[in-house]
């Protein structure tokens, strides 16, 4: 791939004349793609100020930039990142913002190996540390555990490594499951038949796929039978041999189940199963077959585990904050107990 153009000057620290503050200067030459870097009403620019305590004044094609000498430059480093990005014709949204302002130091460094998936519809790759370690282990290993709160990206960058997968010709199937356990529900009482009933829990799966490929292209290949997105009871005796499988919400399946579907793996597969411990749906006195496979399997040979707090949520940055309330009351619940 041909290297973005560069295409920005930076200054040295500069004093305002007036104020006598210091200041650094970002200069950038397309002004169609500043004003995506600043976002509407500068929303980016005032992400990143919050982020690192200091101001950004934009002067049409370039960025001053004074506070700390530290977070100067972390702000100027995250800007031409994500500058980067655009140049590259990746989009830049307020939540890659927030995951740019995360990666810094040495965790900002690019990778030894590029990590960035092309796929037709975006070019994905990791926003934070974790996100980096998840990516590394899913290249690496042949069955990876990707496990934490919701809105960590485990599901999509394990559904991007598999298109990405199959795109390079390295599988011959994608198949993508879920117990059909969730929220209190079991699928026996939904209404509509076996697809009808199925289906809800599988949408995050098939948004996942439309997400990265084309609808029309989605669809050929579910008729085809190479791409499969079925209830965990499928998999049952089979043998999944040169497919990228991906058990989502693995904290609802069962001891029993879980070992069912990792001695699925077949020649040339590769497997993923992602999930939070600590929201099992399964009944009082169940144990959650992902905790007991973390507890089995962590430090056999082949088997990697990427871990993710609520540090590296990816969404509305409420949803951090909410998570983290959650854990601080069940810590404070559990040392009551002791």
């Amino acid at each position: 791939m041909e290297k973005p153009r560069e295409s920005r000057r930076d200054a040295p620290a500069m004093d305002d004349p007036d104020t006598g503050e210091v200041f650094d200067q970002l200069t950038f030459d397309d002004n169609r793609l500043i004003a995506s870097l600043s976002g509407e009403h500068d929303a980016h620019l005032v992400i990143l100020e919050n982020a690192f305590g200091v101001r950004i004044d934009p002067r049409g094609n370039v960025l001053n930039i004074s506070g700390g000498v530290s977070g100067r430059a972390e702000a100027a480093a995250t800007l031409r990142r994500l500058y980067d990005r655009l140049a590259a014709g990746q989009q830049v949204g307020a939540e890659d913002v927030r995951a740019a302002a995360k990666l810094t130091g040495e965790a900002a460094a690019p990778p030894p190996a590029p990590l960035a998936i092309k796929t037709p519809k975006r070019l994905i790759g990791p926003r934070t540390p974790a996100q980096r370690a998840y990516m590394e282990a899913l290249a690496k290993s042949d069955l990876t555990f990707g496990v934490g709160p919701a809105g960590t990206g485990k599901t999509y960058l394990a559904v991007a490594h598999a298109v990405g997968l199959f795109l390079s010709g390295a599988v011959e199937r994608i198949i993508l499951s879920r117990p059909a356990i969730e929220a209190g529900e079991r699928i026996g009482f939904l209404p509509g038949d076996m697809k009808e009933k199925v289906d809800p829990y599988l949408r995050p799966l098939y948004d996942a796929l439309h997400d990265m490929l084309h609808g029309d292209y989605v669809e050929r290949r579910i008729a085809a039978g190479e791409f499969e997105i079925a209830p965990l009871g499928f998999m049952r005796g089979r043998t999944l041999a040169r497919a990228a499988v991906i058990l989502d919400e693995a904290q609802n399946a069962t001891v029993a189940q879980t070992k069912m579907f990792m001695t699925r793996l077949g020649e040339g597969a590769k497997m993923v199963l992602t999930g939070d411990p600590s929201q099992s749906d399964l009944p009082p006195g169940e144990t959650s077959g992902l905790s007991d496979a973390l507890a089995l399997l962590e430090n056999v040979e082949g088997v990697r585990v990427a871990r993710f707090t609520a540090a590296d949520v990816v969404r509305h940055p409420l949803v951090e904050r909410i998570i983290d309330a959650y854990d601080a009351r069940d810590a404070a619940r559990r040392n009551k107990q002791r």
